[in-house]
């Protein structure tokens, strides 16, 4: 039986209704990792990249795990496939958000978790799955607070387009020029943050969809944070749905905000 609980991301909606959490059953082992995967319409890939990903967890990650699926206001079939595998695996867990957005969704999985290290990936899975231990293990040892995926470092294996690629290089030399960050790919869909960082840098980020990422990451290198790189294979996915130019725009926009922010205070330093 599928048990349904209340959590309020931070900060929610004014008047939408708390996101819907289906929980791991009473007296398992807590979770050392939680892998939220957000999801928007992908009815298509949720089943079998899920079942691959917790295939991949339980014959490699050493300790215990869950999978947290967070729907972002889907209207295809996403929610019921979720709920299905949520009930089909105790390590599975289903988060249903009233509004759409990237940020949001992980802003509610990560709020609502007591797992020591938060992590996330795109559903797709275009990151290659065995870079996932090498990222959450410097997080779990307590080396760094951050760990983050990366197509722009030596050893990183890349198959996609010439369109996106220039497009991800040049907003990166964009965020070096502009915010004079030092982390090369800030991207990548495969991230993983310390909770207690998680807990410190949440309420300062302000944005609710793609430029989440950048803002979390510049946030936590001004806090003075370790921030690891796994260099990763990366596939393009031929059938994503992101509007690049609609998401570029945002991008630009989240960068001029965080500039005039970050010309008026220093953030405060987030004690190790």
């Amino acid at each position: 039986m599928t048990f349904i609980r209340s959590n309020r991301p931070s900060p929610p909606p004014a008047a939408a209704p708390a996101p819907r959490h289906t929980p791991l059953p009473t007296g398992r082992e807590e979770p050392v990792l939680d892998v939220a995967v957000p999801v928007f319409n992908e009815e298509k890939d949720l089943e079998p990249n899920v079942r691959r990903l917790h295939a991949h967890l339980r014959d490699t990650f050493p300790y215990p795990f869950r999978i947290t699926i967070a729907d972002n206001a889907s209207t295809d079939r996403t929610p019921v496939i979720a709920a299905r595998l949520a009930g089909e695996f105790p390590e599975v867990t289903s988060l249903r958000l009233p509004r759409k957005g990237r940020g949001r969704a992980l802003r509610a999985a990560w709020s609502g978790s007591r797992a020591p290290v938060l992590a996330y990936l795109d559903v797709d899975l275009s990151t290659g799955l065995a870079a996932l231990l090498p990222l959450v293990a410097p997080l779990i040892s307590g080396h760094s607070d951050l760990a983050i995926g990366t197509r722009l470092a030596p050893g990183a294996r890349v198959v996609r387009g010439t369109k996106r690629e220039v497009i991800s290089r040049c907003y990166n030399v964009l965020l070096r020029c502009t915010l004079a960050v030092g982390f090369s790919d800030a991207q990548c869909g495969f991230k993983a943050v310390r909770r207690e960082a998680a807990e410190r840098l949440l309420p300062l980020v302000r944005d609710g969809e793609w430029f989440f990422d950048t803002e979390l990451l510049v946030l936590a290198e001004r806090a003075g944070l370790r921030i690891h790189e796994v260099p990763v294979d990366w596939v393009d996915d031929p059938d994503s749905s992101v509007d690049i130019l609609a998401t570029a725009l945002a991008d630009l926009r989240g960068i001029l905000r965080m500039r005039r922010t970050l010309a008026r205070r220093r953030p405060k330093p987030v004690a190790r």
